[in-house]
């Protein structure tokens, strides 16, 4: 090999190395960035008003609207009954609040019908729950629409803009059952709204568009699959890996967003930290155990087949195990919470075509590369692989230690 090509697979293994890097020590111990999540559900009969329930995150809510309506009382009150984490506090606090958070809620919330404002009332008080671990706010909200029918509702979000600076890259998660429509859509700065009456073609671009973008904002499920391709010699081994973790992660995501499995966050999180931590620091005791034999593929394993030894098996369960966490954690962060139906199954399944095709284009951009610097130069490729499963160890432990901590 050219002393060009060799500079060149080096550079562009330390680039790997530099984006880990960066990406890890710029993300909190949530690792998802510091963007928020609103989901709404919406339903109607399509003739009479329009019902939205809506779950937004309470100390964002909080100082929002505080700052929005200039009410330091508010900020006040609920900062300290957020601090408290008392749940009766912080309801009470909004309620005795309602006027600052309803005007915030419904000035950056809308729904219009056959091109008409839709007029909001609050039904009923304000109550707290928890989702991902995350301490949020229940507002219910009445739209009075003048007599339109589903097919003309369009709802629009722009709740917690950028612009505020308090967070960055809001979505909300709409599930919706409006006369005879139902369904489900993301909103986001780029597609702030949607109608009821919207086609299948754009809910699946939605979901796969908010599964795609979940995994590269996922720094710590990017990690782990950078761990897995570190520690993979051949195609076969990286294929077996990516699809032992894709078969386990599917399974869980489903049953946990379908409301069929519920471990809380403060479990998944910090045994995700652990997976990153396990399967990178796997490479490295086969490393010190094995040198550069580790990419010479004509020594024959135990059983005298170029197949999977006893090592690479026990290491694909281990991916396997961790991958049924990963699902669980996935389907925090879509956080769906409506009944059964073929379309919120449908959604579900775009929403993890989103998460693999991301996947599959991380390992056809990094596996072939790691390849070929091991197969041309196994001391290069030791040192790259070494020192990606190092840092990824290392970052796995911090966030673990971080994770423990938080819960």
């Amino acid at each position: 090999m050219s002393h060009r090509v060799r500079r060149l697979l080096l550079a562009c293994a330390a680039a790997v190395l530099t984006l880990v890097g960066g990406l890890a020590l710029a993300q909190p111990a949530a690792a998802h960035g510091f963007s928020s999540t609103v989901y709404a559900h919406v339903t109607g009969d399509g003739n009479g008003p329009l019902r939205t329930q809506l779950r937004l995150e309470y100390d964002l809510l909080v100082v929002s609207a505080a700052d929005a309506g200039h009410d330091d009382a508010l900020f006040r009150a609920g900062t300290a009954a957020f601090d408290a984490q008392d749940d009766a506090a912080q309801a009470a606090a909004l309620t005795a609040h309602t006027r600052s958070v309803v005007d915030y809620v419904t000035g950056r919330l809308t729904v219009t019908a056959g091109g008409e404002a839709c007029v909001p009332s609050r039904r009923g008080g304000f109550r707290t729950t928890t989702a991902d671990g995350v301490p949020y706010a229940v507002l219910t909200l009445d739209w009075a629409c003048g007599g339109h029918d589903g097919d003309d509702h369009v709802v629009r979000a722009g709740l917690f803009p950028d612009s505020e600076g308090y967070v960055k890259g809001t979505k909300t998660i709409v599930t919706y059952a409006v006369g005879g429509h139902d369904g489900s859509a993301a909103l986001d700065a780029a597609r702030p709204s949607f109608s009821v009456g919207q086609s299948w073609t754009t809910r699946f671009w939605e979901f796969f568009r908010l599964g795609a973008e979940h995994l590269l904002t996922g720094i710590d499920h990017i990690l782990f699959l950078l761990a897995l391709i570190a520690g993979s010699r051949r195609p076969r081994e990286i294929v077996l890996a990516a699809t032992s973790f894709t078969l386990a992660h599917s399974v869980t995501f489903l049953l946990a967003a379908l409301g069929l499995v519920d471990v809380p966050s403060r479990v998944v999180e910090p045994v995700i930290a652990l997976s990153i931590t396990v399967v990178a620091a796997w490479h490295l005791w086969r490393l010190r155990e094995l040198g550069t034999q580790v990419y010479d593929l004509q020594v024959p394993d135990e059983e005298g087949r170029f197949g999977l030894d006893r090592a690479g098996r026990l290491r694909l369960a281990v991916v396997f195990c961790f991958g049924l966490v990963h699902g669980l954690g996935f389907a925090g962060a879509l956080g769906i919470d409506a009944a059964w139906s073929w379309t919120l199954l449908w959604s579900l399944l775009v929403f993890n075509v989103g998460i693999e095709t991301v996947q599959l284009g991380i390992v056809a951009a990094v596996f072939p590369l790691l390849m070929l610097l091991r197969r041309r130069h196994p001391r290069a490729g030791l040192w790259a692989t070494g020192t990606i499963a190092a840092g990824v160890t290392a970052m796995g432990l911090v966030w673990f230690v971080q994770r423990l901590a938080a819960g």
